[in-house]
């Protein structure tokens, strides 16, 4: 199994920051394609961003030149820096990660961490 843990999430004031991680740990071969979903109160979940291994990346347009995705594959961690925050960002955000252990590639999900930016 694989096991993604976000950190990171807390409350903010519109206008800051906040920088979230994922660390993937269990038995893999390695890790993939990650990317950080959202759910907001009474919303379904959305894509925030992708990452491939290489480090290309893709953004939802509510969040293009605000928020970056990173990696290092080193740690097996993935990071979200979230800038100028809107009371709109408030949500769960969550962690997925395609990793192959001994078969086909397999996705996971972490169990999210909450984000609140009051305005």
């Amino acid at each position: 199994q694989v096991q993604l843990v976000e950190s990171g999430g807390g409350l903010v004031q519109a206008g800051g920051s906040l920088r979230l991680s994922c660390a993937a740990s269990g038995t893999f071969f390695r890790i993939n394609n990650m990317g950080w979903y959202r759910r907001a109160p009474g919303k379904q979940r959305e894509l925030v961003g992708l990452i491939t291994r290489s480090g290309s990346t893709n953004y939802a347009d509510s969040v293009k030149g605000r928020f970056t995705i990173a990696r290092d594959n080193a740690k097996n961690t993935m990071y979200l820096q979230m800038n100028d925050l809107k009371p709109e960002d408030t949500a769960v955000y969550y962690c997925n990660a395609d990793a192959f252990r001994l078969g086909p590639l397999e996705n996971y999900w972490g169990q999210g961490t909450q984000v609140t930016v009051s305005s």
